[in-house]
C-alpha cells in the first residue's frame, strides 16, 4: 500500500490547501484508533496555524475515545520523551516555510512510525466518530523537557559566549534559558516568534542572521536551531558554518562510538575520517527515522544527517537539538569550534532545489545520473533525490574541487528541469 499523506516526517503541507482541519481531525482520530496508549501529548510550534490545528488533532483523538494531554508550544524531541506510554503527536511542519504545517507522530516509548505504521493510519483515515474522550492540560512541560536535558546533557559551559538563533520557533524561551543555566553568556536571535517568521531569514535553514550576529560580537561559537527544534547547525567563532556531517564527526571522536549511522548524503570527508578511526558507518536513506531505525537495529548510539539531525540514544529517544549543541559544547574540551570541526576534510559540494511539477525520476533520467556519477570516480559523487515535504527535487553534487561540483550540479539540474519542472 502507498502511502497518500505520510512524507518523510509526518504528513505535512499548505495550510488551506493541501493540509485541512478536516485531514488533520481525521489523522488524530486514526492515529488514536491504532495506538494502544490510552491518552495523546500533543504540542505544537509557534505557526500561527497552530492553535486551530491543534484543537482539530484533539478533537480527532477524543472521538476515538481517548484523552488529548495539549502541551502548547514544545519542541518535537520535547514531546517524545515526555510521552512515555502515551502516543506522541506534534503540530509542526518543522524547517519548512510559515505558511506549511504538519503532524508528527511517535509511538509509546518515543520511537517515530515504521512505514507501514503509517500505512496503517491512513487505511483509519474514514473511520467515523466514536466514544468521546476528553481534553487536559499538560502540567508544566517545557519546564519538565529542560530539566531532564540539563540533567543528562548539561555540563559547565562557565566563559563560553555563545550565540543562539531559535528559528523564532519552538526553542525560543527554551534554548537560551538552558545556556544560561549552564554558565554561558547568551545572545539570542530569532526568539521572537509571531506566527508568520518561524524559519524566515534564520534557524538552521538560513545561518545568515547567526553569522552576522557572531562576526558583529565577540563570541565563541553560535548555533542554530530549526523551527520545531529536531535539527542544529553551528557557526564557528569566524562565523564559519559547521554542518551536520562536521557536527557528527566532533561528536563521535569525543564520544567514542564504535558505529554511527547517517544517510547518504552524508559528506565523502565524514566517510574518509571514519574509516581512518575505525569507527563503523551505517548508511540509510534521507530521514532521521531511517537513521534512528539503524542504530536501534545495530544497537548503536550516534547517527545524524547533514541537515542537523543528530541523534545520541544514550538517555534519549530521538534527534534533540539542543541535547546535541549541549554535548557539542562538551566537546569542545577547551578548543574552539575551527579547531574540533578541523579533524574532517570536507569535500566540495554544490547543491541545487529544483522545483517542479512532478517528482518521479523517469528510468531515462535515473540511468542519465548514474553516467554522469560514474564520470566521477572514487573521489565525488552525484545523488538527486525527490524532497519528501515539498515539490522539490534535491540535487547533490560531490567532487574534488568547487568549480566542477558547481559544474555537474548545474548540468543534473538543468536534466531534471527540463524533465519535471
Amino acid at each position: 500500500m502507498t502511502r497518500r499523506y505520510f512524507g518523510t516526517d509526518g504528513v505535512r503541507g499548505i495550510v488551506g490547501e493541501t493540509l485541512t482541519l478536516d485531514l488533520v481531525e481525521r489523522l488524530g482520530r486514526a492515529a488514536a484508533a491504532w495506538t494502544p496508549a490510552e491518552a495523546v501529548l500533543i504540542g505544537r510550534d509557534t505557526r500561527g496555524s497552530g492553535p486551530a490545528l491543534e484543537r482539530a488533532l484533539a478533537k480527532g483523538v477524543c472521538s476515538a475515545g481517548k484523552t488529548a494531554a495539549l502541551s502548547g508550544v514544545l519542541p518535537t524531541p520535547a514531546v517524545a520523551l515526555l510521552a512515555e506510554t502515551r502516543l506522541g503527536a506534534v503540530v509542526s511542519a518543522s524547517h519548512n516555510p510559515p505558511e506549511y504545517n504538519g503532524v508528527k507522530l511517535f509511538a509509546p516509548g518515543g520511537h517515530k512510525l515504521a512505514d507501514a505504521d503509517e500505512e496503517t493510519i491512513e487505511a483509519l483515515l474514514a473511520e467515523p466518530p466514536g466514544a468521546e474522550g476528553e481534553v487536559r492540560e499538560e502540567e508544566r512541560p517545557a519546564e519538565r523537557y529542560l530539566e531532564l536535558i540539563l540533567d543528562r546533557f548539561g555540563s559547565s559551559l562557565r566563559g563560553l559566549r555563545i550565540a543562539v538563533d531559535c528559528a523564532n520557533g519552538a526553542y525560543s524561551h527554551i534554548a537560551p534559558q538552558a545556556f544560561q543555566a549552564l554558565g554561558a553568556s547568551v545572545s539570542a536571535v530569532g526568539a521572537e516568534p509571531d506566527g508568520r517568521n518561524i524559519n524566515v531569514g534564520c534557524g538552521a535553514t538560513d545561518l545568515s542572521l547567526l553569522q552576522r550576529t557572531v562576526r558583529g560580537g565577540a563570541f565563541d561559537l553560535g548555533v542554530a536551531f530549526d523551527g520545531d527544534g529536531d535539527r542544529l547547525l553551528a557557526v564557528d567563532g569566524a562565523g564559519e558554518p559547521v554542518d551536520g556531517d562536521q557536527i557528527l564527526a566532533v561528536l563521535a571522536l569525543h564520544l567514542g562510538v564504535d558505529t554511527v549511522a547517517v544517510t547518504t548524503m552524508t559528506n565523502l570527508g565524514f566517510h574518509r575520517l571514519m574509516e581512518e578511526r575505525r569507527i563503523r558507518v551505517l548508511t540509510t536513506d534521507v530521514g532521521d527515522r531511517y537513521v534512528l531505525e539503524a542504530l536501534r537495529r545495530d544497537k548503536a548510539l550516534l547517527g545524524g544527517e547533514q541537515s542537523g539531525h543528530i541523534v545520541y540514544l544514550r538517555d534519549h529517544v530521538t534527534g534533540d537539538g539542543l541535547a546535541a549543541a549541549l554535548l557539542l559544547c562538551r566537546a569542545l574540551e577547551g578548543r574552539s569550534l575551527t579547531e574540533a570541526a578541523a579533524v574532517m576534510r570536507r569535500f566540495p559540494q554544490a547543491r541545487k532545489d529544483v522545483r517542479v511539477q512532478e517528482r518521479a525520476l523517469s528510468q531515462a533520467l535515473l540511468g542519465e545520473i548514474a553516467r554522469i556519477d560514474a564520470e566521477l570516480g572514487p573521489e565525488g559523487r552525484a545523488l538527486v533525490r525527490p524532497s519528501g515535504t515539498e515539490p522539490l527535487v534535491r540535487v547533490l553534487v560531490e567532487a574534488p574541487g568547487l568549480a566542477k561540483a558547481r559544474e555537474v550540479c548545474d548540468t543534473i539540474a538543468t536534466l531534471v528541469r527540463r524533465e519535471l519542472g
